[in-house]
């Protein structure tokens, strides 16, 4: 099914009734928590992401390339990948003896490059052509090594992943979906639907005994204090300087959608004497709570796994320590 998320929120969001729409600060400099603002009814339409930025099939919130350039720049380098994050990840693939790895939501490829690099037999996908084309030149610069030239990347999207991914007879060993990028997936229609035929099709690449890897922002944080946890990120290790305003809508009293609006200071090339450029940018997300996204993930293996919840790469203990900025379910696949 088609779905086109600019149209279409514009349609349903526009005279929809908020309860509630909170503004606040995601970093560590800027923690003022404006007050609750509380709107009848709106007469505008509240847009999910940045104007010029259309969408067909799962929405590609990065369609113009001016994300997705930034975001290259805000990721930077593979090699700042968290150490952390790097051996976390590797060890639990070789701790689970995976070797064929599909990431799903490979983005500009910073991940998938990190586990190509480490050993694995890679298929990188994504749905927005102007993040692929990062990956794709990566492995172009790179096509005289083995491990990059046999990596396969291709374009696919999550409701139609069977058609688009051609999967090894008994699926891959392991499927990795992180970076809080299956929150991008949006539920416009109310049920859910759309997000649980994704979630099934992305079981349905994981073979019997392998695992599937998928994260997403604590949520119930943000939810319940309109705010993000404070901390670094476990991911990249930046060096831009950030701005991220972190906005809640809710609609008929139930959370429909997170919205970040990202402000990065790019800096100018060596030897252009002009200040750094502020480059903005806006990303909306589902706000998946901890409790509901285990069970759709318990419902898109059909019963048949094994779910294990890490908080910041640690073992989630409820009630213990400082609030994480991420879950990280890791769901082995038991027949």
């Amino acid at each position: 099914q088609r779905l086109s998320a600019r149209g279409r929120a514009g349609g349903e969001l526009a005279g929809l009734r908020r309860e509630a729409f909170r503004t606040t600060r995601d970093t560590s400099t800027l923690t003022h928590s404006p007050p609750r603002l509380c709107l009848n009814m709106v007469d505008s339409v509240y847009r999910t992401r940045s104007l010029g930025v259309a969408a067909v099939g799962l929405p590609d919130q990065y369609a113009d390339g001016k994300a997705a350039k930034v975001w290259q720049l805000y990721i930077g380098d593979t090699r700042k990948r968290t150490e952390e994050y790097r051996s976390w990840l590797v060890a639990l693939l070789r701790q689970h003896n995976c070797l064929s790895v599909l990431d799903v939501a490979c983005g500009t490829g910073v991940d998938s490059i990190m586990l190509v690099e480490e050993g694995f037999q890679m298929v990188s996908v994504d749905a927005s052509d102007k993040m692929l084309k990062y990956a794709l030149k990566e492995r172009w610069e790179r096509r005289k090594e083995p491990a990059f030239d046999q990596w396969v990347i291709e374009e696919a999207n999550w409701l139609t992943l069977a058609e688009d991914v051609q999967k090894p007879r008994d699926g891959f060993d392991a499927v990795v979906c992180l970076g809080n990028s299956f929150a991008h997936l949006p539920d416009f229609k109310g049920d859910q639907s759309d997000q649980k035929l994704a979630l099934q099709n992305i079981a349905s690449m994981v073979k019997p005994g392998g695992i599937l890897i998928i994260d997403h922002r604590n949520y119930d944080y943000i939810l319940e204090t309109g705010q993000a946890p404070q901390g670094k990120n476990i991911y990249y290790q930046s060096d831009l300087k950030q701005d991220i305003s972190t906005s809640v809508l809710w609609v008929n009293s139930k959370p429909h959608m997170v919205t970040l609006d990202y402000s990065l200071e790019v800096p100018q090339s060596e030897g252009a004497q002009m200040p750094p450029e502020t480059s903005k940018f806006r990303l909306s997300y589902y706000p998946h709570r901890l409790d509901s996204f285990k069970d759709l993930l318990k419902e898109a293996f059909f019963g048949k796994c094994q779910q294990n919840v890490f908080a910041d790469f640690k073992q989630y203990q409820p009630g213990h320590g400082e609030a994480p900025c991420y879950f990280i379910h890791v769901v082995k696949k038991t027949a």
